[in-house]
């Protein structure tokens, strides 16, 4: 069967290709095409464009490539409407992705799946009208989900398991800890010093907005034998790094970007600071102590508005599935370079602060279930096809 799939950031590239891989175990035959990333064409999918050519947030930088936006939305369409796949699989990023549902939903091409869900339960609530017209099967990768779809707004969904456990799981079984390879690749030095991991955003923006004020907070740490270490999206330039970076030339930060990307900071990681998204999960289940911190602009009113607008307490995965604070969260006009640096310092090993957290992240492990999540989407995927 012909499937195509669509994936607009860093962490729907990583999911969906796992999905894929899955699929073609479910279906030998299995054919892809995808917007997505490096990650969906390794996995075989025949890639018709690279999210970073469509990936903008925020009111101001979406409005000034909308006419991008809007161009690569009708090519899509087009695709789709041309290869006449089997399956339409979508994959978060719902300012694109509800589009294209209702497209292939109105034209009747084929089942739309939706794996990884639009977080509607936090703002915008009002899609699940769309959701609900446009969507064969939803897919659930967080728990706390099935009850706001299903208890809410009794819309039957799947809940598979969480992808990033199986990520995860499975990079720390094939690929153990070895401190002495991870400095002389990442060029350190000294192999004895702790690592700080600074994961600022896979969007260029973020990385701008965020990761001069990680340095300048952590950047005590590396005059008491630390060393800071910067996740690089493979997406973005060296230069949106370089020019931070010597900006703050105290923090004596280097950039990772060799192979395991995230994954192989982490697991050689004490603690790190995160932007919020996938990475704080990420972050979690390699038992990383971590703040949680989100700059944006006009942060006093971004602030009163997340009370007025925002549905949920917190930003953070690890807090939403905990259902409690695990970690920090210091988010519009409280992420200041005071706040980060007394929070940073309240988890280095050592500190109650520290095993608290720990056990916070057991709990919240416990909550997702095991590993399995893109076989189990995978396998009822391809039944309701066969059975349609």
């Amino acid at each position: 069967m012909k499937y195509f799939l669509i994936a607009g950031e860093a962490s729907g590239d990583l999911h969906a290709s796992h999905l894929m891989q899955a699929l073609r175990r479910e279906d030998p035959e299995a054919c892809f095409r995808c917007y997505g990333g490096d990650l969906m064409q390794a996995a075989g999918g025949e890639l018709r464009c690279h999210y970073r050519e469509l990936a903008y947030m925020g009111f101001i930088p979406v409005l000034l490539h909308l006419p991008r936006i809007l161009g690569g939305m009708r090519r899509c369409k087009r695709d789709i409407a041309g290869w006449k796949p089997d399956a339409v699989i979508l994959v978060d990023y719902p300012g694109f992705n509800l589009s294209i549902a209702r497209y292939v939903a109105r034209h009747s091409f084929c089942p739309v799946f939706y794996y990884i869900a639009p977080k509607i339960w936090a703002w915008k609530e009002h899609r699940i009208r769309s959701i609900r017209r446009d969507v064969t099967r939803l897919f659930s990768i967080l728990p706390f989900e099935v009850d706001f779809f299903e208890k809410k707004h009794h819309y039957p969904i799947s809940y598979v398991g969480n992808p990033t456990l199986d990520e995860v799981c499975a990079y720390r079984r094939s690929h153990p800890a070895d401190p002495e390879a991870f400095a002389r690749e990442a060029g350190l030095g000294d192999v004895s010093r702790p690592v700080i991991a600074l994961l600022p955003g896979s969007r260029r923006q973020e990385v701008r907005d965020n990761l001069r004020r990680m340095l300048e907070a952590a950047a005590p740490l590396a005059q008491q034998g630390y060393t800071l270490v910067v996740a690089c999206a493979p997406s973005l330039p060296d230069e949106v790094y370089g020019q931070i970076l010597s900006a703050v030339p105290q923090a004596r930060a280097v950039l990772w970007k060799g192979a395991g990307g995230a994954f192989r900071l982490l697991s050689h990681s004490s603690a790190a600071l995160v932007t919020s998204g996938t990475a704080t999960l990420e972050t979690a289940l390699f038992q990383v102590p971590q703040v949680v911190c989100y700059y944006v602009s006009c942060g006093r009113l971004v602030s009163l508005l997340r009370r007025l607008f925002l549905k949920v307490p917190y930003i953070s995965l690890v807090n939403l599935i905990a259902g409690r604070e695990v970690v920090p969260e210091l988010v519009a006009d409280g992420m200041t370079v005071s706040n980060v640096r007394s929070r940073l310092f309240d988890i280095l090993p050592g500190t109650a602060g520290r095993k608290s957290m720990l056990q916070g992240y057991g709990e919240m492990a416990a909550r997702l279930g095991g590993e399995g999540a893109p076989v189990q989407a995978a396998r009822e995927m391809v039944q309701r096809l066969v059975r349609q």
